[in-house]
């Protein structure tokens, strides 16, 4: 059995701790466990919370019975209750949480079931097809899985790290059934299950992932070195960690039985009609009427028609009752996952939160409350259709040592953002746009490889024609415009 499963994790190329983990392990009735653990908040927190949910699973492996689904489901909820007390024990750990995706495989019964929350990920390959079973618990997610957004344009999404639902976040997984995702699916023999964390899938494109999990004569271990390496040759921005699960049983090949059949004259119509008998497990033959205005043929037809009448109403009123019920669902606060591996200052989290819950239009910002610069270890995100930052006295933005990224990142959606009198110190890029407007009043910008660096978002499988002149900043100044010789340096 030790043949059938392999799972291997990797810290990546930026971070200096990982924060993921995973479960390969049998469990009771033959079954086997395998997870991916994904951990969120900070270099201690999202370890703890990983470790505890692992505990958890493997708990649940050790003294599976009754109902499989629900004993998945009881231990993502003992998992986040655990996380969520421990948080109150430690506050350091407040902000910690995981997401998890988890399956129970039972090989001898060609089935596997699942549970999921959040951005892990949990595929079927079968026949040299890959099939993505869970649904991402984010906005990119949804965005992705609905064909609002293509692949390579979610893996590049500035929101593609805030997801919707984590262990440990909310206590809505005691009071929403729908919150843990579950399902039960075929798993046939030559069947590939891949189990992974978004540090793969934000890196790797299924392409990829298809070209090498589907090789024929590569062992699991093979597989998984294969595609972490991947991931990191692509960045390794994250951890990065993946499961497989094969159903190494031989396929079943079932001969067809050729019917013996005999022509016999109708006595009534002149006709032939094929008289025989057909081997089928246990049916009998069928007799087949060829006349096409017979009664049985009309009455079939109507059966039909009516059948498709009622399925369609039937589906409306599915979909009718799950609209209704997803209007009823209180908001989701979205949970956003560091990218690099630091933890966030109080000065900047103080800040991002002071975007994040912006009810109007303008914030300013204080010398007073921001007496020391503002030391950014991860991007800022502007996510206001218009923002005005106004900075009274001086007010710094100043880049932590191992941050290599923008000061602020300008959504694609955002029309219009002014900063005025705010200071940015040591970027490579100071402020990254898309198509929006961007007025600087009196901003300085101190040893900024770039200061504005601007991206254009298209239309995307359409044909465009367009020329693109020079970028025209609208900035309020004091000092004289510099003319730059030919050949100057500065």
């Amino acid at each position: 059995m030790a043949e059938n499963y392999y799972g291997l994790t990797d810290t990546g190329r930026i971070r200096d701790n990982n924060e993921d983990t995973f479960v390969t392990l049998p469990a009771a009735n033959g079954m086997l466990l395998a997870a991916v653990v994904d951990g969120v908040g900070g270099y201690n927190g999202g370890e703890v919370a990983a470790a505890i949910a692992k505990d958890a699973l493997t708990a649940m492996a050790d003294g599976l019975n009754g109902n499989i689904i629900d004993s998945l489901t009881l231990a993502f909820k003992t998992a986040s209750q655990n996380i969520f007390e421990k948080k109150q024990q430690d506050k350091e750990l407040e902000s910690m949480a995981c997401v998890a995706t988890a399956a129970l495989v039972d090989v001898e019964n060609n089935t596997f079931y699942y549970a999921h929350v959040g951005d892990t990920r949990l595929y079927l390959l079968r026949d040299q097809s890959l099939v993505k079973i869970s649904k991402d618990h984010s906005f990119v997610g949804f965005l992705e899985d609905s064909g609002r957004l293509s692949e390579s344009e979610a893996m590049n999404h500035p929101k593609r790290n805030e997801i919707n639902k984590a262990l440990g976040f909310t206590n809505q997984i005691d009071t929403d059934d729908s919150f843990v995702e579950t399902g039960t699916s075929p798993f046939l023999p030559g069947d590939l299950l891949l189990l992974c964390s978004d540090g793969l899938t934000d890196m790797v494109d299924r392409a990829a992932i298809i070209d090498i999990i589907a090789q024929p004569n590569s062992s699991l271990r093979q597989k998984a070195t294969e595609l972490v390496a991947a991931a990191n040759a692509n960045g390794g921005r994250d951890n990065v960690t993946v499961v497989l699960v094969h159903n190494d049983k031989s396929s079943k090949k079932t001969e067809a039985v050729k019917p013996a059949a005999t022509l016999k004259k109708n006595s009534n119509n002149g006709g032939n009609v094929v008289a025989g008998t057909v081997k089928k497990q246990s049916e009998s033959a069928a007799i087949v009427n060829d006349n096409p205005d017979s009664p049985a043929k009309k009455s079939n037809a109507l059966t039909v028609f009516f059948a498709v009448v009622t399925f369609v109403f039937a589906a409306g009123c599915v979909w009718l009752y799950f609209q209704w019920q997803k209007a009823l669902q209180p908001p989701v606060q979205a949970i956003v996952k560091q990218e690099d591996n630091v933890q966030r200052h109080p000065d900047e989290i103080k800040l991002q939160n002071a975007l994040n819950n912006l009810k109007g239009d303008t914030l300013t910002l204080s010398d007073t409350t921001y007496k020391q610069p503002i030391l950014i270890s991860d991007t800022l995100h502007l996510q206001h259709d218009t923002l005005y930052i106004r900075a009274k006295g001086n007010v710094v933005l100043q880049r932590d040592t191992a941050y290599n990224g923008p000061a602020f990142n300008i959504a694609a959606k955002s029309k219009l953002v002014i900063v005025d009198n705010l200071k940015f110190d040591g970027f490579d890029v100071g402020i990254l746009a898309y198509n929006s407007a961007v007025v600087l009043k009196g901003a300085s910008f101190t040893n900024c490889r770039v200061a504005l660096q601007r991206q254009y978002l298209l239309d995307d499988k359409k044909f465009i024609t367009a020329a693109f002149s020079n970028t025209t900043i609208i900035a309020d100044t004091v000092a004289k415009p510099i003319s730059q010789k030919p050949n100057a340096t500065r």
